[in-house]
């Protein structure tokens, strides 16, 4: 990178996060430059023809809950720079054996009316959420502070500290609904039986009715795309093609942002950091990886459940005590046999990502941390369980495990996509307790998902590391 005159703020990393951070500094004036290493922006909002020519398929996330919903997302013009969202009939559909499947729509009655005698607890449960979530969200996706709306933070924080598996069997008597809550709650990388497990099936839950679980117009990579050129309208620059291995390969800059993890802040400041913080970096911990699978598909995935040919979004893994007991074993250093299967079915929406009449499919399961076995036999044979016929459609496959996604992306390390274990004691500090995003350096900040509120595309972490930058500078 050249070692031009001294600029006001350097970003490492182009993902959703260092690209929210630039643009946080460049809407305050300051001048800005993004470096990555890669060849391409997107770090995790990366789209590429993966299998065959012609067939688009997101690198990493597919489906954006989080990006739709984010606060820092909605208050800039990102439909002006490209980005529009696609939805789905159905937002999230959770096959279960016997041919059904527990199905969330955006309308919250329609939800709670086909689980039947669970339907009142399911109202009871999240209707609160979604009434106060406009209050709850910059609360809930922001570092430990005094909460600005306490009443409905604290709410959620009852039933969100409780193990997902026993939140699910305390609201719901049935199977359908227990699998639903138990499928969202897999999310958080975490056993069901741990205590917050329950917030993410929360919060995705309620997200579902609040803003629904859309696909980004072709592919994930529209979300960096429109990042990056609001970023250059604000007079931003990107460099790409620009690996950085120490604070050294950077140009002199009034706040450095770096959007790393831990173990890579000890590698690019090693001589630099005290060796208290050194500890805590290296104390950080990473969980499970994933092994994940691209499909192209000479048709649609022929759902037994037809409420899962309406959904972009479907789990795959059966009942709730199926879908804990594997999560469970990921953390024990097992492989499921029967892994709980996250599936995106993109072009159900958005037709644009594969030729005429064929499909693309994307999935992964969760496997413990830098795993390099091949679960493609076990997720396939999870889908033919509840689409049979589905291996007669795939034209080609891709796959990548965790080493290989550490390579990828530096900051997958051991295959882990939320940037760290984010458990209770990792929700709390994360890195560190206080001021997470400021590292002992003068002038240089954290703002990867291994940052609160974690992962996910949002860009919050970026938005809120730049924040304390800007007040650090006055």
């Amino acid at each position: 990178m050249p070692k031009g005159s001294d600029m006001d703020a350097v970003v490492v990393g182009s993902g959703p996060n260092g690209l929210a951070a630039a643009v946080t500094l460049a809407r305050a004036g300051l001048s800005v430059t993004v470096v990555e290493g890669a060849a391409s922006i997107g770090g995790g909002t990366r789209s590429e023809e993966l299998t065959l020519p012609g067939f688009l398929h997101d690198v990493c996330s597919a489906i954006h809950p989080l990006g739709v919903a984010s606060p820092f997302f909605k208050s800039i013009p990102l439909s002006e720079y490209g980005l529009e969202w696609l939805y789905p009939e159905v937002q999230l559909a959770h096959a279960l054996p016997g041919g059904e499947a527990a199905l969330l729509y955006r309308d919250l009655e329609q939800t709670a009316s086909l689980l039947g005698k669970d339907g009142h607890s399911y109202r009871r449960l999240f209707a609160p959420l979604v009434e106060r979530w406009d209050d709850l969200a910059p609360d809930l996706l922001a570092p430990l502070h005094v909460p600005r709306h306490p009443v409905p933070f604290a709410l959620f924080g009852m039933k969100g500290l409780l193990p997902a598996q026993l939140l699910a069997r305390l609201a719901f008597k049935d199977a359908p609904g227990r699998a639903l809550f138990a499928g969202m709650s897999a999310h958080a990388f975490l056993p069901l039986q741990r205590p917050l497990s329950g917030a993410f099936g929360l919060i995705l839950g309620t997200l579902g009715h609040t803003a629904g679980w859309p696909v980004a117009k072709g592919g994930s990579r529209s979300i960096a795309a429109a990042l990056a050129s609001y970023l250059t309208s604000l007079g931003g620059e990107i460099v790409t093609g620009c690996h950085i291995k120490s604070l050294a390969d950077l140009p002199a800059a009034r706040i450095i942002l770096l959007d790393v993890t831990a173990r890579q802040l000890e590698v690019i400041a090693a001589d630099r950091l005290p060796s208290g913080y050194r500890r805590t970096l290296q104390h950080y911990r990473y969980g499970p990886g994933v092994f994940k699978i691209d499909w192209a598909l000479d048709g649609p995935i022929p759902w037994t459940a037809a409420g899962c040919r309406r959904s972009a979004t479907v789990h795959v893994g059966g009942t709730e005590d199926e879908v804990a007991r594997g999560e469970a074993e990921i953390w024990q250093g097992i492989h499921p046999e029967r892994p709980f299967v996250l599936v995106a079915q993109p072009t159900l929406v958005d037709p644009s990502r594969a030729p005429r009449g064929k499909q693309i499919a994307w999935a992964y399961c969760h496997v413990p941390h830098g795993s390099t076995v091949d679960m493609t036999d076990r997720i396939e044979s999870q889908l033919e369980r509840f689409a049979p016929g589905f291996r007669d459609l795939i034209l080609a496959r891709h796959t990548r495990n965790c080493l290989q996604y550490e390579r990828y992306n530096a900051n997958i390390i051991g295959g882990d996509i939320n940037g760290g274990v984010q458990d209770l004691r990792q929700f709390l500090a994360r890195p560190t307790l206080l001021a997470p995003y400021r590292t002992p350096l003068p002038g240089v900040y954290l703002c990867s998902s291994g940052t609160p509120p974690g992962g996910g595309v949002h860009g919050m972490c970026g938005y809120h590391a730049a924040t304390l930058a800007l007040k650090d500078l006055k």
